[in-house]
């Protein structure tokens, strides 16, 4: 993939002509007033806002629980409970950019966007389902990889035109045969809640 590539271009015509979108009399800035929409920036440190008027970001996370048109119910992994708003200038990734109509009730959500009057959180950007986590690669075959975690075994499945692999800090490329049973790995995707396997999004083998 990665998203960083498919969505660079677009990141950057936000970033140059904010996006905005009125909810229930106010206005929210999109998703480039906030930061990257990218799936690394899922994890990474917040950016300033390009927008004097936001402050600081609000973040969200859990399962989604209802879908009620543009507005997701989000249960917290620490009880909490979200009210996600879904905007025209709201950045989806589900292993790569996407819209509204990929996310399933079931789904994991990292939101981030800004805090409305009503409760809500207008989001700029959400990320469906990502996983970021470091393996060990147990074993490999023509469409998947097996994967250790901790105690946990995982199954990482290769998606054609989307998976990449960096080595040693490289270039991303779509050839994988330099990966090899043993090796320490960082993998990016999406989790799949039907099968509880991962389709990757990246491979990152040596840092």
């Amino acid at each position: 993939m990665t998203s960083s590539q498919q969505s660079g271009g677009r990141g950057l015509d936000r970033r140059r002509f904010l996006t905005t979108a009125a909810i229930g009399g106010a206005t929210i800035v999109g998703a480039s007033a906030l930061g990257g929409i990218d799936a690394d920036a899922a994890f990474a440190e917040p950016m300033p806002s390009l927008d004097p008027a936001i402050s600081t970001s609000a973040f969200a996370e859990g399962r989604i629980t209802a879908i009620n048109g543009s507005v997701l119910e989000v249960a917290g992994s620490y009880g909490d409970q979200h009210l996600i708003q879904l905007t025209n200038a709201t950045s989806i990734w589900k292993l790569h950019p996407t819209t509204a109509d990929a996310i399933r009730t079931g789904d994991g959500l990292y939101a981030r966007g800004v805090d409305m009057p009503d409760g809500t959180i207008a989001a700029d950007a959400v990320w469906v389902n990502i996983v970021n986590i470091y393996v060990t690669v147990r074993g490999i075959a023509k469409d998947r990889l097996h994967l250790s975690h901790g105690n946990h075994a995982v199954v990482g499945r290769i998606v054609p035109a989307t998976t990449t692999a960096s080595y040693l800090g490289g270039a991303l490329t779509s050839d994988l045969s330099r990966v090899r049973i043993g090796q320490s790995a960082q993998i990016l995707g999406a989790w799949r809640p039907d099968d509880d396997t991962i389709d990757i999004a990246r491979i990152t083998v040596g840092h």
